[in-house]
């Protein structure tokens, strides 16, 4: 999966979705992305589309940054 169908397929559904549950369907939206191959890189490239799926490519990152640094202090 590549960064123009994260952000072709967000498009498509975002308008449907409640407001009031944006935030933690781009999350897991995101999270299925990366299980289907989507990779750092592609996440990064797909940023500036949509400000709710920069949002939840940024909490994804930082948690992936976040555990990479913990792991490093129990060494």
């Amino acid at each position: 999966m590549d960064e123009s169908q994260i952000v072709d397929i967000w498009t498509v559904f975002k308008d449907n979705i409640d407001k009031k549950n944006i935030e933690v369907v781009a999350e897991r939206y995101v999270e299925v992305c990366a299980d289907y191959g989507a990779d750092d890189e592609h996440f990064k490239n797909a940023l500036g589309n949509c400000n709710d799926l920069d949002n939840a490519i940024n909490y994804y990152l930082d948690v992936d940054n976040d555990s990479y640094d913990d792991e490093e202090e129990d060494w």
